[in-house]
């Protein structure tokens, strides 16, 4: 008798006919392998291994990185395999693709996490030594093999790539910077996330700010990359706003000031004619309640009782209702010709 002999009446040839061959011991009970089976197909240079503690992947060779990271997912999920009913075979024709497992109470996040949503500036899943999952806190799991254990008091809701519960950008993001030490790969991950339109720079501090990263001097530096970016593509998109919705050309990253008298504020874009600016909100979460919002609430009440019209934009409206932002600029240029004449404000350059 050798490794590859069959120990039971059914053959385990059939588990070859499996889309993915990793399976939990769970798994291939139900299948009507027993305990000692699968130890005898797993002893040195037999043709199954053990990849984590009662995962067992059914080939020799080194693992892919699907195979790792669903030996991750099955060593770390709540259930991710239902056992048959009574009377109901675990695979009814072997020659039919077996369905994708549903893993509760686990999901990849950090590199792992950012590498399958496209990022090119995070490593190949082969390359990683470790892949990170986030699982709740209460569950009694350690960090083993391949497989790094973040526990977590409220898991993110997972977007699903290639079937895979893969936590969101910012999740993903603050997980894997909690890791890195070196702030050019934090800067490359940062400014990747935003100029790849997978996220914006408010959502990314959300995360930061709740890992409490941003004491970290490294992540520091790196999020004043962010925010430039941020506010870059935040320019970019008013621009195009105005030459693709044809509205009329503003003076553009002006400051405005009272003749001979104080200093109003700057602005992102001006209509001098009709009294109509434009400001970007491109604040960080956590500033909301701050001195800097005050200053954005203060500059809007002056400049409105001066009887200028101030539109606020958002990167997030700018990037999701383009046109409908149009539109309000658009409403208030309209407009100005049923208010009061605006007082007279000088107009420099920012």
């Amino acid at each position: 008798m050798n490794h590859n002999t069959p120990l039971s009446s059914r053959p385990l040839s059939r588990l070859a006919n499996v889309h993915r061959r990793v399976l939990t011991a769970a798994q291939l009970r139900a299948q009507g392998v027993t305990p000692a089976e699968t130890n005898e197909q797993c002893r040195q240079g037999g043709p199954w291994q053990q990849l984590l503690p009662g995962v067992y992947l059914l080939h020799p060779g080194p693992p892919t990185s699907e195979e790792r990271l669903h030996a991750v997912l099955s060593y770390t999920a709540r259930t991710p395999f239902r056992e048959p009913a009574a009377g109901v075979p675990a695979q009814p024709n072997a020659d039919e693709p077996r369905p994708a497992p549903h893993y509760a109470d686990a999901v990849i996040t950090g590199l792992a996490a950012l590498t399958l949503h496209g990022f090119s500036s995070a490593p190949p899943l082969l390359s990683l030594d470790t892949i990170d999952v986030l699982v709740p806190r209460l569950r009694r799991l350690r960090t083993v093999g391949c497989a790094r254990v973040i526990r977590t008091a409220s898991l993110p809701t997972p977007s699903y790539v290639t079937g895979l519960p893969v936590a969101p950008v910012p999740r993903a993001l603050a997980d894997a910077v909690a890791e890195l030490l070196d702030v050019d790969s934090v800067r490359r991950l940062l400014t990747e996330a935003v100029r790849g339109g997978h996220t914006e720079p408010a959502a990314v501090m959300r995360e930061l700010t709740q890992a409490r990263l941003l004491n970290r001097p490294h992540v520091a530096d790196a999020v004043d990359s962010l925010l430039a970016e941020g506010r870059a593509i935040a320019e970019d998109q008013l621009y195009r706003m105005v030459r693709e919705f044809a509205l009329p050309d503003p003076v553009w990253n002006v400051d405005l000031r009272l003749p001979g008298g104080p200093h109003l504020g700057g602005l992102d874009a001006y209509w001098p004619e009709q009294a109509v600016a434009v400001e970007l909100d491109t604040r960080a979460p956590g500033q909301e309640d701050d001195a800097l919002w005050s200053e954005y609430a203060r500059k809007r009440e002056t400049l409105e009782r001066l009887g200028i019209t101030v539109v606020h934009l958002t990167p997030r409206k700018l990037r999701e209702s383009l046109e409908q932002q149009a539109a309000v600029v658009r409403t208030a240029l309209m407009a100005s010709s049923d208010r009061d004449p605006a007082a007279y404000v000088v107009v420099l350059p920012r």
